[in-house]
């Protein structure tokens, strides 16, 4: 991290400008806040992360239900289908016909993809519905949720110590600009008499 590069410009010397003091002082202000404002705004971030996906794992055990479907037929082959909440994220599927009662009693029936690797019928497989029976995937579980909500909170914190070293870098770009300017204001004055004999006496 480049903010602890400006700190040693705290050194005594008497070469020092006015100019580098500011420097540190940005360098220790941008240390500071990557330090400590990053974690706790990933903190809060996560926290309320987790708070907001843990309703809506409640809302979704409560919404959905897993009913029992019975395959009609074979539709066509396997289909590879990534399920990002399951445990190997890939499962192989199989389109087919099926039959199912809704949790509200309604008989429903229509194509749909099942887990059976070589599906025939009268095969029984487990399909999520909602309270309606139409079919649609599982709910988020805990361990999901928390795992989304960590990554948040490491995202929310990586950010915030970009946007401070963005900060310290435009900070310090601005402070070099002054000094060349400085430095061409000098030039300027010393440039006519420059490496003439006796100049100055």
């Amino acid at each position: 991290m480049r903010a602890l590069s400006g700190l040693w410009r705290w050194r005594r010397n008497p070469l020092r400008r006015t100019t580098d003091l500011a420097e540190a002082w940005v360098a220790l202000a941008a240390l500071l806040l990557i330090a400590v404002a990053a974690p706790v705004t990933g903190c809060l971030v996560g926290v309320r992360a987790h708070d907001s996906l843990l309703r809506s794992v409640r809302q979704q055990q409560h919404a959905r239900h897993l009913v029992t479907a019975t395959v009609v037929r074979e539709l066509g082959g396997a289909l590879p289908e990534i399920d990002p909440d399951s445990a190997t994220g890939r499962e192989a599927r199989s389109r087919v016909l099926a039959h199912w009662t809704s949790p509200d009693g309604t008989r429903r029936r229509g194509p749909v993809l099942s887990d059976l690797k070589s599906p025939r019928a009268g095969d029984r497989f487990r399909l999520w519905t909602d309270p309606h029976g139409r079919m649609t995937t599982r709910p988020l579980d805990a361990a999901t949720a928390t795992a989304h909500s960590v990554l948040a909170g490491i995202g929310a914190a990586l950010l915030t110590a970009a946007l401070v070293e963005a900060g310290r870098r435009l900070a310090v770009w601005r402070l070099v600009r002054r000094r060349y300017a400085r430095w061409e204001q000098a030039w300027d004055r010393a440039g006519p008499d420059w490496g003439r004999a006796g100049t100055g006496s």
